[in-house]
């Protein structure tokens, strides 16, 4: 095949949906880079290697050549300071291992609207842009590693000749187990055990995010973006924004998703109820549910990422996107974002994640 994919993190909630999407088109070879702790899709061949190592990484992708490198993966670290050194190091080795090859045509980077909003140490502080967020709007003073990365991306594109493009989803929705930034399960998870303890289903978040206008990314939708950008000419060495096309507020949203799983949810007060703090006991009682259900997987820590949805739902202020660029250089595609959240929650029951 003339379309040979390596996705970097291809068993995360990018990379496992792309990894699924370029299946289904029949014409791409697919391998995914990972540290190899979970198995890929059916179909993609794994190579496992230890990113932040040129070394490793330079051993794993000897002798081999791809079209398209497409990067979904991160590594949280402590601070930003490691954020930077750590995550731009990544992208930076697997270009370093590909470009001289002269086979690779074009590298795609997943990032977001962190990009507007500022790191997680400096969350929408200072002068945050003017929603909707639009690609023209550039950085913020602030370090931020998404920056590095795409300086990364910019250098080796240069140096070795090959296309790029940027993909700066909101909050994703997708199937994925065990990845650090997933509401979609997360939410998911809180509702189940809303509905077997009999706790009230409470919104964490702001007044802010309950109220205002926002949007989010199906990881599905993201996939077909990252296959669009990476063939079209129209779309080479460009940055986007990438959302599913439709808008909604927290305050009827959340009442959709009780409604899915058949709890109440509780009024909002107006005030902030992480749910980091409030899930001390959630392991174990997330044990005892997948044992009486016979669920898949019965650590909790392996589904949820209680931190990474309090940020997002905690935002003090509106957060929504302009997918202008993308529509008007052919990109038309859309998706319900309900539809998203109810399609996510069929298929963790029919995977056995959470009770049918």
């Amino acid at each position: 095949m003339d379309k040979r994919a390596l996705i970097i993190g291809g068993t995360g909630i990018v990379g496992r949906n792309l990894a699924e999407h370029l299946q289904s088109r029949g014409d791409w070879a697919i391998a995914g880079l990972s540290r190899g702790r979970t198995a890929p899709p059916a179909g993609v061949e794994s190579i496992t290697a230890d990113l932040t190592s040129t070394t490793s990484v330079a051993d794993a992708l000897k002798g081999r050549q791809f079209s398209h490198v497409f990067f979904t993966a991160w590594s949280r670290q402590a601070t930003e300071a490691e954020n930077i050194r750590v995550n731009g190091a990544m992208v930076a080795n697997v270009l370093a291992a590909l470009g001289p090859t002269g086979a690779l045509s074009h590298a795609a980077l997943v990032t977001g609207l962190k990009h507007y909003l500022g790191p997680f140490e400096a969350y929408a502080q200072g002068s945050v842009p003017t929603t909707p967020f639009r690609e023209e709007q550039g950085r913020q003073p602030v370090d931020n590693f998404y920056y590095e990365q795409e300086d990364r991306l910019f250098d080796a594109a240069r140096q070795y000749g090959f296309s790029w493009s940027v993909h700066r989803p909101h909050t994703i929705i997708g199937y994925a187990v065990g990845n650090a930034m997933n509401m979609g399960v997360t939410l998911a998870v809180y509702a189940t055990l809303c509905k077997e303890t009999g706790e009230p289903f409470l919104f964490p978040g702001s007044a802010a995010q309950w109220n205002g206008l926002t949007d989010m990314t199906d990881a599905r939708l993201l996939a077909r973006h990252l296959e669009w950008a990476a063939t079209s000419a129209s779309a080479r060495n460009e940055a986007f924004n990438v959302v599913n096309g439709d808008v909604f507020r927290w305050k009827w949203m959340w009442a959709r998703i009780a409604e899915y799983f058949g709890v109440e949810p509780a009024p909002f007060d107006g005030h902030i109820r992480p749910l980091e703090s409030r899930m001390h006991r959630a392991r174990q009682t997330w044990a005892d549910i997948a044992a009486r259900y016979a669920l898949a997987e019965h650590d909790i820590d392996n589904l949820v990422s209680w931190w990474h949805t309090d940020a997002d739902l905690g935002r003090p202020m509106e957060v929504l996107t302009d997918m202008s660029k993308s529509r008007k250089l052919g990109f038309l595609d859309y998706q319900s974002t309900p539809d998203a959240f109810f399609n996510l929650f069929d298929r963790l029951k029919r995977e056995h994640i959470i009770p049918s």
